[in-house]
């Protein structure tokens, strides 16, 4: 794996911002001695225990109360002892009350009425509550402005991926991740692979050598449609869209960011540096609600050639397939589990835990979405900070700058990316219409960068 790329990207990303004034109050001199204080970047695995250590009290506080934010408070309450979960922030009532009364249910936590916000601002009165982590899982569009509302407010954060919609938030998270590692936060993301005891072994054999020199690799992420949501009369356009906010580019980043970063992240992780430029096409077909395509295949370029084939589809009645692939100058990996050689033969495969017969069975013994929080709180009460905003942001513009380049039928550089001034949504939110395009994007006739 090669470190230096990291390093170089980070340190290309530090003048740029510089250049462009948005390193602000943080200090120049800081960030360039962090940067040429880790000459060398060893991988910084996690501690991966079946629980965190016992510890003080850790109060957490959610935003974003929906499926995953409630499902994250009960990983989160998972994680060790000593846990609370005490207040919720949602842009909508109900969802404050159900993921209350879920958390009630399932953990015995009655979370008290004045620590519950709704409305578009109710994440600033939950920064004003008496928690040490905040757990981010509204739609990603608001991930940039609540992170740097975190970090300012010195909170530990857990935050879902992706971690933004266009360059303009990417590069906004990239600043706070490298605010929160000077104030020595802790940032866990919801990519999950990196959090996996079989991608980690995997990742490990990679590094020293198992498959020899990369030279390509394939991903897909091609499952059925997810949901959607009909627009209601008796809400406004903008609630409409939120509670829609899957199908709404603005908002998800389409699902070549949405959900196709999960692979995004594992290749970038094992190859060991981010994309220098990407080339694809999608469509829509058959997606009935919002704004976006339900296909994408890209070619993202590395440097020294190396081409990644990235495929994703959201249609229902297909041939679905949700895996990686990396091929080296010596054998093959599928970045879970095994290590092939190149005749097609295993070399290499994980060893997962035993079943009570003695058999193995094909599943890790802690659950990966309670394992990131385990890390999260376990990184916190053992003083070792991980911060995992800024590869994440690499990851997430990563899906953008594919989606980008299907948008427009064109060719689109990591450099164009890191310089955009693509901002998407609204630049204000009040309840009613939402001044934006709904246009569906055409190659060839949308706009650029």
């Amino acid at each position: 794996m090669n470190s230096k790329d990291y390093e170089n990207s980070r340190r290309k990303f530090l003048l740029n911002a510089a250049a462009a004034g948005i390193v602000g109050a943080i200090g120049l001199n800081s960030i360039f001695t962090s940067c040429q204080s880790s000459k060398k970047r060893e991988y910084a695995f996690p501690p991966m225990l079946e629980k965190a250590p016992d510890g003080p009290l850790l109060k957490a506080g959610i935003v974003g109360c929906g499926y995953r934010g409630t499902g994250a408070a009960l990983n989160f309450l998972n994680s060790g002892p000593n846990v609370e979960i005490v207040a919720l922030a949602d842009v909508f009532q109900d969802r404050v009350d159900a993921c209350r009364q879920e958390i009630k249910n399932q953990k015995g936590f009655d979370i008290a009425p004045d620590q519950c916000f709704s409305g578009i601002n109710s994440f600033e009165k939950l920064m004003n509550c008496d928690v040490d982590v905040v757990i981010l899982a509204t739609p990603p569009h608001f991930r940039p402005q609540h992170f740097e509302a975190c970090v300012k407010a010195k909170k530990h954060v857990f935050m879902e991926k992706p971690v933004a919609v266009d360059p303009v938030g990417v590069r906004s998270v990239m600043v706070s991740a490298e605010k929160a590692k000077m104030l020595g936060l802790s940032v866990v993301t919801g990519t999950i692979k990196r959090h996996q005891q079989d991608y980690i072994e995997t990742f490990k054999q990679v590094n020293e050598g198992a498959i020899g020199e990369i030279v390509s690799a394939n991903s897909y992420y091609n499952v059925g449609k997810l949901w959607h949501r009909n627009p209601r009369a008796d809400w406004s356009e903008l609630e409409n869209m939120i509670r829609n906010w899957v199908n709404w580019c603005w908002l998800s980043g389409d699902h070549i960011v949405e959900q196709h970063v999960h692979n995004l992240d594992t290749v970038n992780w094992f190859v060991g540096k981010h994309p220098e430029k990407a080339i694809g096409f999608g469509a829509r077909q058959q997606r009935v609600t919002g704004d976006q395509y339900d296909h994408f295949s890209v070619d993202f370029v590395y440097d020294k050639d190396i081409h990644y084939h990235s495929m994703c589809r959201q249609i229902n009645d297909c041939s679905n397939n949700t895996s990686d692939r990396i091929q080296g100058t010596k054998g093959s990996t599928n970045c879970e589990n095994t290590i092939y050689n190149l005749d097609g033969s295993v070399n290499w495969s994980y060893q997962y835990p035993k079943a009570g017969t003695g058999k193995n069975i094909s599943r890790l013994s802690t659950n990966p979405y309670d394992q990131e929080h385990i890390d999260l709180v376990t990184a916190i009460r053992t003083g070792n900070p991980i911060n995992e905003a800024f590869q994440v942001a690499e990851s997430t513009l990563t899906g953008i700058m594919g989606r980008i380049s299907a948008y427009t039928g064109k060719e689109v550089s990591w450099e164009e990316m890191m310089n955009s001034d693509l901002y998407l949504g609204p630049k204000s939110y009040t309840i009613g219409p939402v001044a934006i395009s709904k246009d569906v994007p055409k190659p060839g006739k949308s706009p650029s960068i």
